[in-house]
């Protein structure tokens, strides 16, 4: 995802997110962990990845906080956070939903879950750090993600926090990411329709994209906006999908060099895809497809400043890797 090829005015916000992200989880994630904890959990996180799921926060945050709200919302807390606080909250926000996506990939490629041994262009943390210290920098990271949600001596009010872990810890566990790994790992060999692939995906990978843009959007103690919230949801909802349908295109059409870790896996391991089960021209249309319902959800949301969010569509699209 480079901002190279995206308009100057997206590119230019880009940038300054991602500089941001990178520079908070440089400051959070601690490098002085005992016997060597910090030093694995930091190689997991830091200098590498798309940054995607932080950039859905930090945009949906922004679009939501740029809305002219109306008293008539009762899901919305009666006294809106500063904005110095939501700002804090999507920040924090960004960080935790990347940390737990960094610790599902470590566990993800241990030689249980698949077996991997490139992820960004380098090492699996197992094939670095060992087994054992890979298991605790992705256990700790998840803990760590759930710690920066919930800051002592912050103004962010307490209901904000725990929507922003309840949200989180949904799309994470059984009924999100992890369940959908376990219907991936269950699946091996076996042949699914196209309605239980997607429900595989929508946990396994959809789950915390969604969640990545609702969080973004619970941010925002901007009163009178159930609507547009459930309208970033749907577009979450396809964003997500659209992801893991590119995913599985791109792992028969490019190279471990271009991809960052092994092209061709899925595949070889019998997994199966929507490539396998759809064909390569059906899946590019499907991506185009959900790409197009997730323009429509921005639309539907009444929001003035969605641009982010509409870029960051077209850019899991067109993305090479």
């Amino acid at each position: 995802m480079s901002a190279a090829a995206c308009p100057e005015p997206f590119a230019a916000w880009q940038s300054a997110q991602l500089a941001r992200v990178e520079q908070a989880l440089h400051t959070w994630v601690p490098a002085d962990a005992p016997a060597g904890l910090g030093e694995a959990m930091r190689y997991a996180v830091l200098d590498g990845g798309k940054r995607l799921r932080p950039l859905l926060v930090l945009a949906a945050a922004e679009a939501v906080q740029s809305a002219p709200g109306s008293a008539s919302d009762s899901d919305t807390p009666p006294t809106p956070a500063p904005p110095a606080a939501q700002a804090e909250a999507a920040l924090r926000a960004a960080c935790a939903v990347e940390l737990i996506h960094a610790y599902s990939l470590v566990h993800d490629d241990m030689p249980c879950m698949d077996n991997d041994v490139l992820r960004r262009g380098k090492p699996t943390v197992h094939v670095r750090f060992g087994q054992a210290q890979a298991l605790l920098a992705g256990d700790a990271l998840q803990a760590l993600a759930f710690e920066l949600l919930t800051p002592e001596d912050s103004a962010i009010p307490a209901a904000m926090q725990a929507s922003l872990c309840r949200l989180l810890a949904r799309a994470a566990g059984a009924d999100g990411m992890a369940g959908g790994q376990a219907i991936d790992l269950a699946s091996v060999g076996q042949p699914l329709t196209e309605p239980e692939l997607r429900a595989m995906h929508r946990r396994k990978t959809g789950a915390l994209l969604q969640a990545s843009v609702s969080m973004g959007a619970a941010c925002a103690a901007a009163p009178g906006l159930a609507a547009a919230r459930a309208a970033l949801a749907d577009y979450g909802a396809a964003l997500g999908l659209a992801f893991q349908v590119v995913d599985d295109i791109l792992d028969v059409t490019a190279d471990s060099a271009l991809l960052g870790k092994t092209a061709g896996k899925d595949a070889a391991a019998d997994k199966p895809t929507y490539v396998s089960l759809l064909g390569l021209p059906a899946s590019q249309a499907l991506a185009a497809e959900l790409c197009r319902q997730a323009h429509h959800a921005l639309d539907a949301s009444g929001l003035p400043r969605v641009q982010h969010l509409r870029a960051l569509a077209d850019l899991v699209i067109q993305r090479e890797k």
